[in-house]
This record gives structure tokens, sequence and C-alpha cells, in this order.
């Protein structure tokens, strides 16, 4: 039996409490057992990016391109960094700052900067529609243009933009092509919850329904709690995952296209966007798909209590700002206990965790993902990867033996440094060490996984990109 289960009839007699509002909420009273079924993976430096005006460069995203055997990794304040397979060769690629551009990056706080990069499938493929073209989701301080979607209240405080980039030559050292095309224009009423990841379906082959679409994760335009319930507003292009066709024209402003298989693009309903492949999300960090079994992850951050894993699929609603995760949610400070998991018509999370984990010890955050189906690194063979951002924890799931609901099958990874295991927070902070810095207080962990079958972990604070490897 679930703990969500276990604990309804004990957490429904909390609800009734006239404490309850103020009491910190825990919703899993029995932790994560921290000492069971811990793998450890050993680790290297792959590779080092260059500091930006003297400060760590803050590492987002990594993909890679096998037609030019690059990866390509993004610092948050602009630039894109082109690395080659065995990690000894890093150099800038793409400078968005630079004046030629006109599109400052806004990278003020933690949450505001170049988002993510995609390369389209077709990057290297001459003659293809994708040749050369690649995208930058970004919030930027240019607010001059219209936007294409406004939010339902809020300030302007600077817009996230959806940009095309077509390199000439694609395997060429740095960009060579010219200014970018916008393909979307966010008006965003907040500061926090932008933008989020941005990528193609690895898994897609010629003709599959995925081929050449664009899933774009759009946060729910930020404060706390969603105040303008653009999450559950199918109108609204903020809190929702979108797939569409970068190299289409049926969209509303033409430059790019709307999928006609999408839930809502032949539903005849002008009150729905077509652009909509899931809804209901907070703030999507990432998403990644399962090559085995064509499924899509997602990790989407909770407000201050649960942190969420979900699989998503074509037109599901993920809950927010209903629920919560599994949870009925209340405000900033509390989620209702007495009713877990309460409407069908909710897709709920695969597995949770709460704020007050004693893993934690700090406010949580999900971030990175990996589906490992590699067999370079055989403790990793079949599970679901992902990491907590401040504590620099890495979780994982059985991805052949997904759970329903709860923490119960939510396990420790650490990493194996000289015989003894660390969080990677306590690696960055060795390094921090070694480079005469003060000590970072948290991880901002990232995952890069590539098609060659590695798996790379990404911070913002030591600018260095770790490849996981075997055990010795």
């Amino acid at each position: 039996m679930s703990q969500l289960i276990k604990h309804t009839l004990f957490l429904a007699l909390l609800f009734t409490s006239p404490l309850f509002a103020q009491t910190e909420i825990d919703p899993f009273p029995e932790p994560i057992e921290a000492n069971k079924d811990v793998i450890t993976v050993a680790f290297e430096e792959f590779a080092t990016i260059p500091d930006n005006n003297g400060l760590a460069a803050r590492l987002m995203s990594l993909v890679d391109e096998p037609g030019t055997q690059s990866l390509f990794v993004n610092d948050m304040r602009g630039v894109i960094y082109s690395v080659s397979f065995d990690g000894k060769n890093v150099a800038p690629y793409l400078d968005i700052n630079a004046g030629e551009w006109g599109i400052p990056v806004q990278p003020d706080g933690r949450e505001r900067g170049m988002q993510s990069i995609a390369f389209h499938p077709q990057f290297n493929q001459a003659g293809a529609p994708g040749y050369g073209r690649f995208y930058t989701w970004l919030d930027t301080s240019n607010t001059d243009p219209e936007p294409d979607f406004v939010p339902g209240g809020g300030d302007n405080t600077h817009d996230t933009v959806l940009l095309e980039w077509q390199a000439k030559t694609p395997g060429g050292p740095t960009y060579d092509g010219g200014r970018p095309r916008e393909l979307i224009r966010l008006q965003q009423p907040f500061r926090n919850h932008n933008g989020g990841q941005i990528g193609f379906n690895p898994t897609a082959k010629a003709g599959d329904s995925d081929e050449g679409l664009l899933f774009v994760g759009v946060a729910d335009g930020g404060s706390g709690g969603d105040p303008f319930g653009h999450a559950q507003n199918q109108n609204s292009v903020f809190g929702k995952i979108l797939r569409i066709d970068p190299l289409g024209t049926n969209s509303k402003n033409g430059a790019y296209g709307i999928p006609s298989d999408n839930a809502f693009a032949s539903d005849g309903d002008d009150a729905t966007l077509g652009e909509i492949y899931a809804y209901g999300v907070r703030n999507p960090q990432h998403f990644a798909w399962d090559s085995a079994k064509n499924q899509m992850f997602l990790t989407d951050i909770g407000q201050n209590i649960v942190e969420e894993i979900d699989l998503v699929t074509p037109g599901a609603n993920l809950g927010w700002n209903i629920w919560e995760a599994s949870f009925k949610y209340i405000s900033r400070g509390g989620v209702g206990l007495d009713n877990p998991r309460g409407d069908k018509n909710v897709t709920f999370p695969l597995a949770e965790y709460a704020h007050t984990d004693p893993i934690i010890q700090a406010r949580a955050s999900v971030t990175g993902l990996v589906v490992y189906r590699g067999s370079e690194i055989p403790q990793l063979t079949n599970l679901v990867l992902w990491g907590d951002l401040p504590s620099g924890e890495i979780f994982y799931l059985n991805a052949d033996n997904l759970p329903n609901d709860g923490q119960d099958g939510i396990r420790r990874v650490l990493l194996n440094v000289d015989g003894k295991t660390k969080t990677l927070l306590e690696v960055i902070q060795d390094k921090n060490r070694e480079q005469k810095r003060e000590p970072v207080t948290r991880a901002d962990l990232r995952f890069g996984a590539v098609s060659n079958g590695q798996v790379y972990i990404l911070n913002k604070g030591d600018g260095v990109i770790r490849r996981l490897v075997p055990n010795k």
C-alpha cells in the first residue's frame, strides 16, 4: 500500500487542526530511505567552460550533434560553446549578446537568461529543410517587439523568445549565419518561472508523428501560486508543454506550424491553443524520453511542499495549480492532505518527494532528467535519473518498474570520490576550494544526456562538465 493511502486518515485529522496553516507540512512522514539500494558511480572531469567576467559559467543545457561530432553547451548569460566529443577542445560558438544580433539576454537573478538550446535533427544533413538550424529559448530585456502571447496580469518585466538560427556551415568552428528568425515571443508578468527546456524527441524516426517537432516548456509566469490561473487555462500559453513544427507556417503569426494531431489543434474550440501538448505545469525544467518505450518524462518544480516527476501523454492535465503534485494546492504555505489524487481527469506524478525530507535539508527543486538505457555504466542501466537542484542529490527510479505515487520507489545515487561517497554539491565545493573560490551553497545541478550514450552533469558553481563513468 502506498504512503499516500497509509497516512490519509492521520493527515485528514491534521488538516482539521486550526494550526494546519501555520504548521510546516510534511506529506510524507516516512522519509526517503537514505541508505537503501544506494548506487555509487564514478565520474571524470570532462571539460571546463571558461569563466564569464570572473564568475563561473551558469551551465544550463548540453546537447550533442552527432553529424558534426560536437557537443553544445550554453551559459545562461548568453554564450553557446562547442565541445569536442573527447572534451579536449572548448570554444565559443555563438555569443548572443554580441552587438550585431540586437537581442540582449536578460540574465539577472537565478531564473532568467538563456534557458535552453536545441539542434534540429537535420542540422548536418545538406539539402534537408532543417539543415544548419538550431534554436534558443531565452529571456531578453528587449521588449519592443509585439508579443505573440501576453499573461493575464502582472508587469511587463521582460520577454521570453524562441529563436531559430541557421548556420551556413554546420560543422564550422563558430556560427557563420545571419540574424535569427523569431518564432514565439512571450510577455512575462514576473521575474521568475519563465521558460524551461526545449528539445526534439530523439527517439523519433522518419515517418513518426514526432519527427522534426520541437517541444517547448513554458512555466506558469511566476510570482507564486499561479495567481492568474494560467496553467489550467487552455487559452493561455503559460504553464504548458508546447509541441510545434518550427519549419511550419500555420500558426497565428505564421512563424511556425501547429501539428494537426496535437490534442487541441482540431477541436474546433477557439478557447484552446492548438500548440498545447500538455498543461497544468508550474515550472517544467526538464523532460526526456525513454528510448526503449518512447515515453516522455518531466520534472516539474513544486511550490513549497512537494517536487514531482511525471509521465507525460498527449493532452494530459498535470494538475497545477489545483494540485501540487498529488495534493490539493491551498497556498504557498500548505497543501490539502485529506484527498490525495482525488481527480480522475488529472495525470498525477509517478513519484514525488517533500521539501522537509532529511536528505534535502533545504528548499528542494527537482531538476535534470535522463532515462539511461546504455550499458557502459552497468549500475545505471534501465534507470530514470534526476536531480535536486540546490542540494545536488541524484535520485533514480527503475524505468521498467515505475511506481504509481509517493516516494517509495525513490533511491539515491552518490558519487564515488577515491572510495568515498559524496553528493554533487560536496564535489563542487571541493573544486571551489581548489579554484580558490568561496564554496557555493547550492549545486544548481543539471543533466546533459546525448546520443553517444554518455551522461553528463552540469552546474553553475565551478564551470566543470562531469561525465559519469563505471566504478573502477
